[in-house]
């Protein structure tokens, strides 16, 4: 009964469920923070272009490609406390048009780990992803608007997503470049 055997495995089963317990409070710590409040964000853009575009993949029907340059400052040291791993930060344009009322592109992402520099400062800034609309909503489009949203990856707990209160809103030209961007 008193085996080396059974002893470490009492051992181990105890270990096991003391971490089990840690990880649980580590996580309830965290669970119901607020992390969209803690971001200083100030976004803006700059060039604002469009062009309408043949897309080869949709059978040569043409499209509007969207060209913008922007402008990005924040910090995030308040996001990071001990439950925090790292974060994956994405800037997405949203928009309507007359084909279809909820459009989503993201345009930038990053990854921000634990130890990294938080404060983040980009100066015409070309987006990381091309802006295509499947259609012509872009060109003349008033209401496009920059949201920076946030998956926090903690050590230990929910996955959670939250998007930033710091919008900003601008507008496309209502006149297609002839031009190579």
């Amino acid at each position: 009964m008193n085996t080396l055997l059974s002893r470490t495995n009492a051992i181990f089963a105890f270990t096991l469920s003391v971490l089990a317990a840690l990880t649980f409070i580590c996580a309830l710590s965290t669970a119901f923070k607020s992390y969209n409040d803690l971001v200083d964000i100030k976004i803006s853009t700059g060039k604002k272009m469009v062009k309408n575009v043949a897309d080869y993949s949709a059978g040569r029907e043409k499209n509007d490609l969207g060209f913008v340059t922007f402008n990005f400052d924040a910090d995030f040291s308040k996001v990071f406390d001990w439950n925090t791993k790292q974060l994956f930060l994405y800037l997405s344009a949203h928009y309507k048009t007359a084909s279809n009322v909820n459009n989503e592109v993201v345009l930038w992402d990053h990854i921000m780990r634990r130890g990294e520099e938080t404060k983040i400062s980009l100066k015409n800034r070309h987006t990381k992803y091309y802006f295509w609309d499947d259609g012509n909503g872009l060109k003349g489009n008033e209401n496009i608007t920059l949201t920076l949203s946030m998956n926090i990856i903690p050590n230990a707990g929910i996955l959670p997503i939250t998007t930033c209160h710091t919008v900003h809103t601008f507008s496309f030209p209502n006149e297609y470049i002839t031009k190579n961007a």
